[in-house]
């Protein structure tokens, strides 16, 4: 059972009053002893006894009762995961909590800063490494300072260089100088940039992506008629800019206007289970006489009104071929997925390519700044046309579902399997599937 924080803002308000803890006890009508296991954390409160407290203490019982701190409690408990060399007393965390506030708020800030930074370091790594604009900017630099230098060094290596030939070479110079300053300052824009969401898509993937994510991954009007794709691209405009971005969009929409028909938005909301009951695409599939894939694509594009009614929480998805390449992906906050580059291998979607046609059902925790806990279902199926002695095209789907659970209070949450997100910022150390080193190695 995990302790209350109630005891310890008890005791410290006393204190600050200078009451005498027979005096309070009189007062909420208790002995002086159960008060004394009350303010040690050792018997929980509620109730009646908690505002009979709370009066003759003269405070609000919101500021007594131990919802206060929940947020800052599994803040301070992450913090102590990502830093686990450190040591920090986690069994003492709420009386940490309940007599330093002030303290406990300034290292939770901290995190939560920390968290934030580290997140604009592995965008901006991921843009460095993989936007085609920031390299072109980049090459175009480089190329500049290599033509600036040859240029200098023959100018020093020929002190008897004819005047018309240094003159040239002056003017070389000049003119490399000032494309290095606009490649530079083109550079410096490309960068800054990167906080602006259009500015980054460097893909027709992304471009739909894009305009699948204003939409919520929801579309209301093949809903109603699965016939209205065309409509939808045309409304798309300059959303879908090329050719291959509307062809990529018009596949989706084609196949969620034959997922909605199979699978009606109301049929479907009504199975969801309610509460803590974990979805299981495999078992909604067979009920409904569909494919595994089919139903993680339409739990996926389900409103979060209808996830939300029933207690379930935001669904992700993550599709790829057979060469392990992302075809499809809809990112959760806590389970951010590569827009660029090869995903952790250690993902059950590139382990269902391995084992055809068997749904995997897996709890993983993702390694790095959330240490989120997830339960992934995922399966590898054939798709397309089935010819005869040709071997079957395979695709793979994960459903990713957030588990609402604390691992620093669950032991047995540490034996999870650990996965990335991909090896340029996971900080998994010894990973049998690292490609390339990290730079949020756990050493650092």
């Amino acid at each position: 059972m995990a302790r209350t924080l109630t005891g310890s803002r008890i005791r410290d308000r006393r204190t600050m009053r200078g009451m005498r803890q027979a005096d309070l006890a009189r007062r909420a009508g208790i002995s002086a002893s159960y008060l004394n296991l009350i303010e040690h954390n050792k018997r929980r409160i509620g109730g009646s006894l908690l505002l009979s407290i709370a009066a003759a203490l003269d405070v609000e019982p919101s500021a007594l009762s131990e919802g206060a701190e929940a947020a800052l409690l599994a803040t301070l408990r992450q913090a102590a995961a990502d830093r686990a060399e450190a040591a920090a007393e986690l069994t003492q965390v709420e009386d940490f909590v309940g007599r330093f506030p002030g303290w406990a708020q300034l290292l939770s800030s901290q995190q939560r800063r920390l968290g934030a930074l580290e997140q604009a370091v592995e965008a901006l790594t991921d843009r460095l490494a993989h936007d085609p604009h920031i390299a072109a900017s980049m090459h175009e630099v480089l190329s500049t300072v290599t033509a600036i230098h040859a240029s200098a060094e023959i100018l020093v290596a020929e002190p008897k260089l004819e005047p018309e030939w240094r003159a040239r070479f002056h003017r070389n110079i000049s003119e490399d100088s000032a494309r290095l300053a606009e490649g530079a300052r083109r550079l410096v824009d490309e960068i800054e940039a990167g906080g602006q969401r259009d500015a980054t898509l460097s893909s027709p993937q992304d471009e739909v992506e894009a305009f699948l994510s204003d939409h919520d991954f929801h579309i209301p009007a093949l809903e109603a008629d699965p016939g209205a794709v065309d409509a939808l691209l045309s409304e798309a405009g300059t959303r879908l800019a090329s050719a291959s971005a509307r062809l990529i969009a018009r596949r989706f929409l084609d196949l969620y206007a034959q997922d909605a028909r199979a699978l009606p938005l109301q049929a479907v909301a009504e199975v969801i289970p309610e509460g803590p009951t974990r979805l299981d695409p495999a078992q909604l599939a067979a009920r409904f006489g569909v494919d595994p894939g089919r139903m993680m694509r339409r739990l996926a594009t389900l409103p979060g009104a209808v996830l939300a009614d029933r207690g379930q929480p935001p669904l992700g998805l993550v599709a790829c071929d057979a060469s392990g390449t992302l075809t499809f992906r809809k990112p959760l906050a806590p389970f951010p997925l590569p827009r660029v580059g090869a995903a952790c291998p250690l993902w059950p979607l590139f382990q269902a390519l391995s084992r055809p046609m068997m749904p995997l059902r897996q709890v993983i925790r993702l390694a790095g700044r959330s240490e989120g806990v997830f339960l992934t279902h995922a399966i590898a199926q054939p798709y397309g046309p089935q010819v005869p002695n040709r071997e079957p095209m395979f695709e793979a789907h994960m459903l990713i579902q957030p588990i609402r659970t604390d691992p620093a209070l669950d032991p047995a949450q540490a034996d999870l399997p650990r996965v990335g997100v991909t090896c340029r910022i996971c900080p998994k150390a010894g990973c049998r599937g690292r490609r390339e080193p990290s730079i949020m190695a756990e050493a650092i």
